[in-house]
């Protein structure tokens, strides 16, 4: 049976992903903060979970000691920064400084920590990105920094481990609670539902293609999954 570990999966996407994933015969190991959600997700999944901060490195340790033999592992956590979104010229460093640790600090440290388990079964990497990666959206300016890097980090990690897929994927707006507090709930709720991304993502990891970088459409076009 094949295991992926999840980030950020009590709710939204990676909540998602993780029915999605199980429904395909996936064992799980899932993580979050919110130890209610997480602990909720994970019995109705009859997956493993283990509650905490990305950001702590001891927190880190415990996921990769828990999966000895990995074949995914999903970046998926994320932090949105201060809300109201604001303009660069007021976006508080100490805010950046937690984006930067969570989107970007926090991914990396799980790739190191896991990347044994990673290739003793030739597992893949996917990351979760943003189209604020490569937009200029006004008041985005920090999470999308933070992406940015996520991204690059992402290339340059398939660049170096070959017999690793690694995907970053913008899958586009989603009606998720992380959106609803960046623009409000009414916008939020007219935005597609994860479970339409998540099934596309499925198909991705089963149909392995080569690494790279993933817009909503260009999923669309990989799997033939996403409506």
């Amino acid at each position: 049976m094949k295991k992926a570990l999840i980030t950020g999966a009590s709710r939204g996407l990676g909540l998602a992903l993780a029915k999605a994933l199980a429904d395909d015969g996936w064992s799980l190991l899932l993580t979050a903060r919110g130890e209610e959600d997480l602990f909720s997700a994970a019995f109705d999944l009859n997956a493993e979970a283990i509650a905490g901060d990305i950001t702590d490195p001891a927190h880190v340790a415990r996921l990769a000691e828990a999966a000895p033999e990995l074949d995914l592992l999903v970046n998926n956590a994320s932090d949105l920064g201060p809300v109201p979104l604001p303009p660069l010229a007021d976006l508080p460093l100490a805010g950046l400084r937690r984006l930067v640790e969570t989107n970007v600090i926090a991914p990396l440290a799980l790739v190191q920590a896991t990347l044994p388990a990673l290739r003793k079964r030739k597992g893949a990497v996917l990351g979760i990105s943003s189209d604020a990666a490569v937009e200029a959206y006004e008041g985005w300016g920090g999470y999308g920094a933070t992406k940015a890097a996520l991204d690059q980090l992402s290339h340059v990690l398939a660049a170096e481990e070959r017999d690793l897929a690694v995907w970053w994927v913008d899958p586009g707006e989603m009606n998720t609670r992380m959106l609803a507090d960046a623009v409000g709930p009414g916008e939020a709720a007219s935005a597609p539902s994860p479970d339409t991304v998540a099934s596309a993502l499925t198909r991705l990891v089963t149909i392995r293609p080569e690494s790279g970088r993933f817009t909503r459409e260009a999923l669309a076009i990989a799997t033939g999954a996403l409506e």
